[in-house]
């Protein structure tokens, strides 16, 4: 099951990633939104990361 959810999730982000090459080339409206939307979605996870991150570096610098 857990592998099905996997293979689904992967699908999505190549799903995406397609859109976003083929929207740079002028695809159609559906094209663009779903680029969009993971361009959104990437820069989302993104900024979270950082923001994980640089909570983790605070928490290792207050050891003086």
């Amino acid at each position: 099951m857990i592998v099905v959810l996997l293979l689904g999730v992967l699908a999505l982000i190549v799903g995406g990633c397609a859109c976003v090459v083929w929207a740079e080339r002028g695809g159609p409206r559906w094209v663009r939104v779903a680029a969009t939307v993971t361009l959104a979605a990437s820069e989302l996870l993104r900024s979270s990361e950082k923001k994980r991150r640089r909570g983790l570096n605070r928490s290792d610098g207050n050891d003086d």
